[in-house]
């Protein structure tokens, strides 16, 4: 059962259109920064993930566990079940962690990625911040530059947040590829939302989580302002943007949906 969180549409993850695959980071306090802990469910969900797909979802490079040591440091932890501490991490927390070189070329060191949206941790392991993001070309001119300069010259254990969102046909969590064929009515469609947070927690070393929160769709009908602003968001998405969001068709289809169309 996905709660509603009225604190979620009333300060809704795309603002007033404007904020699509913006960096838009913002200064949080450092006890708001790893204090999310995982219900029973999402911990079951994480645990068998790791039981039965564990390469899928932990990467690593070879030279990370000093990294990961740095990390476990934070968190209090310091030995793991699991080949890799920064799987025995993440049972701890209900975020999505990246583990990035604060310097040099910034490569992804150490990942756990149980909700993934629409990439593979095991392709992006060990590149560079700013290859990581090349697929989505827009998205890179946008935000890679800024991230990694962002990242550099960063205050050690000063957190900051910001929130990406995409609209899915249910729940699942786990996504490598983009849902371009969806055969559902949009008034079962959910909007995900990723509250994301970049903290360089070491002089070399940053972390990056994302957490994964769900909202039904149809429930924007009761917020005429934030549902406006959806439709402009949605409209001003440019080609590459459109590709990684699902492409034109559920574009369209969640337009016409929106304007009572359908």
């Amino acid at each position: 059962m996905t709660l509603i969180d009225s604190d979620f549409w009333e300060n809704p993850p795309w603002g007033n259109g404007e904020r699509k695959y913006r960096l838009g980071l913002t200064p949080i306090n450092e006890s708001d920064w790893l204090n999310r802990k995982l219900d029973k469910d999402l911990f079951d969900y994480k645990k068998k993930l790791l039981s039965t797909s564990y390469n899928n979802v932990i990467a690593t490079t070879n030279d990370s566990i000093d990294a990961q040591k740095f990390l476990g440091d934070i968190f209090g932890i310091s030995s793991s079940e699991y080949p890799d501490l920064i799987a025995e991490l993440s049972l701890n927390i209900q975020d999505d962690l990246c583990l990035l070189e604060s310097k040099n070329e910034q490569r992804l060191l150490a990942a756990s990625i149980c909700s993934p949206s629409y990439w593979d941790v095991r392709t992006k392991i060990g590149k560079p911040l700013r290859e990581i993001h090349k697929p989505v070309t827009s998205l890179d001119s946008k935000i890679g530059n800024r991230i990694s300069t962002f990242i550099r010259q960063s205050p050690v254990m000063k957190p900051f947040a910001r929130q990406n969102w995409l609209i899915h046909g249910d729940t699942t969590r786990f996504h490598l590829n983009e849902e371009k064929f969806l055969k559902s009515h949009p008034s079962t469609w959910f909007i995900r939302s990723e509250k994301e947070t970049l903290c360089r927690f070491h002089e070399d070393y940053s972390l990056f989580t994302i957490n994964v929160l769900f909202q039904p769709l149809r429930m924007i009908f009761d917020y005429p302002k934030q549902k406006q602003n959806l439709i402009l968001g949605l409209k001003r998405l440019d080609e590459d943007e459109i590709d990684y969001f699902g492409g034109n068709k559920k574009i369209n289809i969640l337009l016409d949906y929106l304007s009572g169309q359908l």
